[in-house]
């Protein structure tokens, strides 16, 4: 990710809306507040996506998400019940990746069938290839972190939700922004991590195949 691609991170999903949080509850109330916050990281979520021609599984799994969590936003009855919602919904999430894993049917290697699409593969061959006892169980613990990032960043959102009530949404905002970052970058080291064995299992003999294992 280069440096713009952070900075716009940042005002997108961290500035603006802290700001709009910050300024607009007095006028507006916590309710509306809280979803207006959510409108800039929405519109440029929607402009990543179709910018990077994101397809299939991937594509869907992005506009679905962002489907039903303005759905339910839109729904609660209040700004705490919306804040109580996105756990649960983030929970649900994370059981949906915990359910592919027992399924043999990782997101995690799903996404990475998209990447290679878009970088000129057939997802066919690619989900051949994926699916070798050698490089699915890679898949499998990369999907199990999904799991684990779901579980940390909702239960810390329960427990900051619970400390600080929907008041603290400005501090809920930081602290869950750097969590989210931390957990980005170790999913994308994920990623190029199996991407280093899919290339030793695809140039090497069956000593590197064997090493994949490792």
């Amino acid at each position: 990710m280069n440096k713009k691609l952070i900075l716009l991170d940042i005002i997108c999903y961290a500035v603006v809306p802290y700001l709009i949080w910050n300024y607009g509850r007095e006028i507006l109330g916590d309710y509306w507040a809280i979803i207006l916050s959510t409108v800039p990281g929405f519109i440029y979520t929607v402009y990543r996506f179709l910018k990077e021609k994101q397809f299939n599984i991937a594509g869907l799994f992005i506009l679905g998400s962002l489907a039903i969590s303005t759905t339910v936003n839109l729904l609660s009855s209040s700004a705490e019940s919306m804040l109580w919602n996105q756990v649960y919904l983030g929970m649900s999430y994370g059981l949906v990746f915990l359910l592919s894993i027992f399924i043999k049917q990782p997101l995690a290697l799903h996404f990475m069938v998209d990447w290679a699409y878009l970088q000129g593969f057939a997802r066919q061959d690619s989900r051949t290839l994926y699916f070798k006892p050698q490089l699915l169980k890679w898949f499998q613990l990369l999907t199990l972190l999904f799991v684990a990032r779901s579980v940390f960043m909702n239960g810390l959102k329960a427990f900051l939700l619970q400390t600080y009530g929907a008041a603290g949404y400005g501090k809920m905002l930081i602290y869950m922004n750097i969590s989210g970052w931390i957990f980005s970058a170790v999913v994308t080291l994920g990623f190029v991590f199996i991407g280093v064995k899919i290339n030793q299992y695809v140039n090497g003999g069956e000593e590197a195949k064997v090493a994949v294992e490792k």
